[in-house]
């Protein structure tokens, strides 16, 4: 009776411990939810604003601050989607496991799952697969040849998943990239990238995540992230 007992309870907590957390709905097309500014305290007004059912930012060129937008929460395994688009020649990211330090950007310690126009931003035009839409950024990619992308105007969707250390890069449902964090063949990656001899960079268990103000317009919907 008690080893049933026990072996009942055992399989509950395992399960319970498997099961991911709720889905945090950090933008719903209305409200903002768990956002602020990049070591802020508060939503960035200055470089961020609703708009028919997105949060975009307000460009350089309309005098928009290029702040970025952090989680209010911390996560070490986590699961994220968002969908975004972007103007011509535009840029931003999705940069996770970040420690907020105060004079250093985001991208200082975390990594980022990039966010461009593939077709004409240089970084795109060139083809260089690491530095593309969905890519780990300056790490590991794909072509454009090799994945399914929609042109600046048009929405994409992007989705992040950390578990266990196994990192997965996906966009609209093609994998670009996956590897394991603070593997070997990370560090030998990092090693011919220009993130060499970054102190503090991708050596973090847990961060935020932050969507990145690039100076260009960005357009995102749908966000949400969950802890697995």
């Amino acid at each position: 009776m008690k080893t049933t007992f026990l072996l009942v309870l055992t399989s509950t907590l395992t399960a319970l411990a498997a099961d991911p957390g709720a889905w945090v709905v950090h933008f719903d097309g209305k409200t903002v939810n768990g956002l602020r500014g990049y070591n802020q305290t508060a939503f960035p007004a200055e470089a961020w604003k609703i708009e028919d059912g997105t949060i975009k930012t307000i460009p350089r060129s309309a005098g928009g601050k290029p702040v970025d937008l952090a989680t209010e929460q911390v996560y070490a395994d986590f699961e994220f989607e968002c969908e975004w688009k972007v103007s011509p020649g535009g840029n931003s990211g999705i940069i996770y496991r970040v420690k907020e330090i105060p004079g250093k950007p985001a991208y200082a310690t975390g990594p980022e799952m990039q966010v461009l126009d593939d077709e004409k931003h240089p970084d795109g035009k060139a083809n260089f697969p690491k530095r593309t839409a969905g890519s780990l950024y300056d790490l590991i990619g794909k072509g454009m040849k090799e994945k399914t992308y929609k042109p600046a105007g048009e929405w994409n969707k992007s989705r992040l998943v950390i578990k266990g250390g196994n990192v997965e890069h996906w966009l609209n449902d093609t994998q670009i990239a996956t590897y394991k964090w603070g593997s070997q063949e990370i560090k030998e990656m990092l090693a011919t990238s220009k993130f060499k001899g970054w102190a503090g960079f991708m050596e973090q268990a847990e961060g935020r995540i932050v969507l990145q103000h690039h100076g260009e317009e960005v357009w995102y919907r749908n966000i949400r992230s969950r802890k697995l």
